[in-house]
């Protein structure tokens, strides 16, 4: 069995594609690199795609010369972050309780399918008649979505609790509480972590999305507003700064993770016994 890759080893692949995509961007935009008959004209992929250097002046510009986005990016970061976690905790509080009532899950069951095939994005309207062009309705939104995916995570991680694990603590006496504490939230917990690192992504989708149909702040207005001038660079660079937040958020989230799972062992650590 080959060793395992090192973790430098790995971050240097990951810096060396990120420079490779930024590199290929820059060659298929960047006027006069690219031979005249693949576009209609030299300017055309930049118009279409954005150039990555003017996005990142475009970043740079936001954080350290106008310093203009910091009010509107924590607007869009209390917005996700408010989703975030009231979906997580009611998705944690109806997965335990469905999973643990049989009849109250196989009379909601039909009802819960239906408002998980429901597009919740078209709810978002609702959501501003509801709760206004605030922060409400952009959080009402990522909730809808964060909500389900933890329910769903949290439902079959009950579920797959062993019948040996649970017939050997009754045996020792455990009631409903010690059950709960120490043998089902252990078996969901890792099932909860996969589905908060997917709802961090929602969250800001609900966010972002929530400030498109109405707002004037946050940096999902922003890159509405250079929508509507054909402003291509600067909706790249929206883009770019709400990845790499959620990515920061993704990191946090992973970082919580691997505290609360110190006893489940690391990919590697298996071949090494």
């Amino acid at each position: 069995m080959s060793k395992p890759a090192s973790n430098l080893t790995v971050r240097t692949a990951q810096l060396a594609l990120l420079v490779f995509l930024f590199v290929l961007w820059h060659v298929l935009t960047e006027p006069g690199l690219l031979p005249n008959w693949m576009f209609d004209n030299d300017r055309q992929a930049a118009f279409f795609f954005g150039q990555p250097l003017k996005v990142l002046e475009r970043v740079r510009h936001w954080f350290f010369v106008e310093a203009d986005i910091y009010q509107h990016l924590a607007i869009t970061l209390v917005e996700t972050l408010l989703a975030f976690v009231i979906g997580s905790v009611l998705g944690l509080g109806a997965g335990l309780w469905l999973a643990l009532a049989p009849l109250a899950s196989r009379v909601l069951e039909p009802y819960v399918k239906a408002l998980n095939a429901m597009p919740r994005i078209i709810l978002a309207p609702i959501f501003a008649v509801w709760f206004g062009l605030g922060i409400g309705s952009k959080v009402a939104l990522g909730v809808t979505l964060v909500f389900f995916i933890v329910f769903f995570n949290v439902y079959q991680g009950v579920k797959e609790v062993s019948p040996v694990v649970l017939a050997n603590a009754r045996m020792l006496g455990a009631n409903a509480r010690q059950l709960l504490r120490h043998v089902y939230l252990p078996s969901a917990t890792s099932w909860v972590f996969s589905s908060l690192h997917t709802s961090v992504g929602l969250a800001f989708v609900g966010a972002v999305v929530g400030e498109y149909l109405g707002s004037s702040q946050g940096v999902g207005y922003l890159i509405l507003q250079a929508e509507g001038t054909f402003d291509i660079n600067t909706v790249m660079a929206g883009i770019l700064v709400l990845t790499a937040f959620a990515l920061l958020l993704d990191a946090a989230v992973g970082r919580v993770e691997r505290r609360l799972m110190k006893w489940q062992p690391r990919a590697g650590e298996s071949e090494k016994l």
